[in-house]
């Protein structure tokens, strides 16, 4: 499909509403606008009331006509949009108006925002920003999309290439014009300014991967032994009946997730099958998906039984620093003697005491949680890394940054192998932004966006 077609969408969510959007965007937007209310397009940016009508002339709605001309718009290119009633029967006579007129094709997931990329009204950053905001379901993760939409990220990795060109530029006129009389520090600022570099995106990096937990969310696997009450903890702290309790040891057999919002922060609350050796084909497998799903998660919680408080060598096997430990049905009688478990003589996790069928405890902890999820997920920068392929190329620049530092530490001998270092380490971080050719990365961005953006 070329990017000269006229495309549509129905911009707003599909259902009954008070309004809805439909946009249109290429060559031929004027004459559909025209086509559709059967006159001209209004003024620019202004919005006018018009009849809406189909392809003989009969009224389907009334509603605002609104006309962007390129490159004033979203896309760049001609963009009109209707604000219609949001009625299903409305919203099928508009798609099948617009699918009638020659030259107008349905939009392709993201195809909008797409269009916007290659007509320079935001690089990719700002892209992914404005997919992650509209994809936003907490606060937290509003904030951080709207920043990386402005253009936070761009700003920085934008300013990392420039400097990086310009290095790059200083050592090719050593190898192009060895003759000539250039400043003697050359070398060594070239040298000095790429470790600099290579400082600054190790911090960057260096972040405990906040950015990339506000915005896929912060992951807690209930881990422990079958009947110490996993599920009865997973219904309290989701506060409705989730996973099925009952007194047959190994109900739980698959993985049951729980999405919750704690301080604005995506939390995901999975509860797991129970912890021990069995013969049976089926438990067999929930065991083996609960160990790999608590060796990915964020923070895993151990849930002890009151009766024994004796944890598994199964279950401590799944825990590392920063778990917690929860000694369950405290109602049963037990004295909350330590705030600490003893992993071993090196390793401590936090102790907490609750009932889960009586609800004692399970404010302390979510309290708990809380905290734990801001201290690990909140206070970052204002730009955190939030992609795991911004991840990958700021790691490839920072690699090519460091042989380059290894190759002009060689009595300049290698001053040919630093420079395509330095080269590598500019394409790298062009590709984060779409300074490069990234067409092999575009279907991977757009296709997660909804139809109409």
């Amino acid at each position: 499909m070329s990017d000269r077609d006229t495309i549509f969408a129905l911009s707003s969510a599909r259902g009954r509403a008070g309004i809805c959007v439909f946009r249109v965007s290429g060559p031929r937007a004027r004459v559909a606008a025209a086509a559709l209310t059967g006159s001209g397009v209004p003024a620019a940016r202004e919005a006018t009331l018009r009849r809406f009508v189909d392809a003989r002339g009969e009224p389907i709605d009334r509603g605002l006509v609104l006309w962007f001309p390129a490159p004033n718009s979203f896309t760049g290119e001609d963009v009109a949009e209707f604000h219609t009633h949001g009625s299903p029967a409305v919203i099928a006579a508009l798609i099948a108006r617009l699918g009638q007129m020659n030259g107008l094709r349905p939009a392709e997931p993201g195809e909008f925002t797409r269009r916007a990329f290659h007509n320079g009204k935001f690089d990719l950053t700002e892209a992914e920003g404005l997919g992650d905001l509209i994809a936003a379901e907490t606060e937290q993760q509003r904030r951080q999309a709207l920043r990386q939409m402005e253009g936070a990220l761009r700003e920085r990795y934008e300013r990392w290439r420039d400097g990086l060109i310009k290095t790059l530029a200083q050592l090719e006129a050593v190898i192009d014009f060895v003759d000539e009389d250039l400043p003697r520090d050359l070398f060594d600022r070239v040298a000095a300014a790429a470790s600099q570099l290579e400082s600054e995106i190790e911090l960057h990096l260096s972040d405990q991967r906040r950015g990339e937990i506000v915005r896929d969310g912060f992951s807690i696997v209930i881990v422990g032994a079958p009947n110490v009450g996993k599920s009865s903890l997973l219904n309290a702290l989701a506060a409705r009946d989730v996973a099925i309790v009952t007194e047959t040891a190994g109900t739980t057999r698959d993985l049951i997730e729980v999405d919750l919002d704690l301080a604005g922060y995506a939390v995901t609350l999975v509860d797991t099958a129970g912890l021990r050796e069995t013969s049976d084909a089926i438990e067999s497998e929930g065991i083996r998906r609960a160990r790999a799903r608590a060796a990915r998660a964020d923070m895993r919680l151990a849930v002890i039984d009151a009766a024994s408080l004796s944890l598994d060598p199964l279950v401590a096997n799944t825990l590392s620093v920063g778990d917690a430990v929860l000694i369950n049905k405290i109602d049963l009688g037990v004295s909350h003697e330590s705030e600490v478990w003893t992993m071993n003589a090196e390793t401590t996790l936090p102790l907490l005491y609750i009932s889960a069928r009586d609800g004692d405890g399970i404010d302390a902890l979510i309290s708990f949680l809380t905290n734990q999820v801001v201290a690990r997920a909140g206070g970052s920068e204002s730009a955190p890394l939030t992609q795991l392929r911004h991840r990958n190329a700021l790691e490839a620049t920072r690699d090519a940054l460091k042989r380059a530092a290894v190759n002009l530490s060689h009595d300049h001998h290698a001053i040919d192998l630093a420079a395509e270092d330095l080269r590598i380490a500019t394409r790298e971080l062009g590709r984060i932004t779409g300074r490069v050719d990234v067409e092999d990365l575009l279907d991977v961005i757009f296709r997660e966006f909804c139809i109409g953006k």
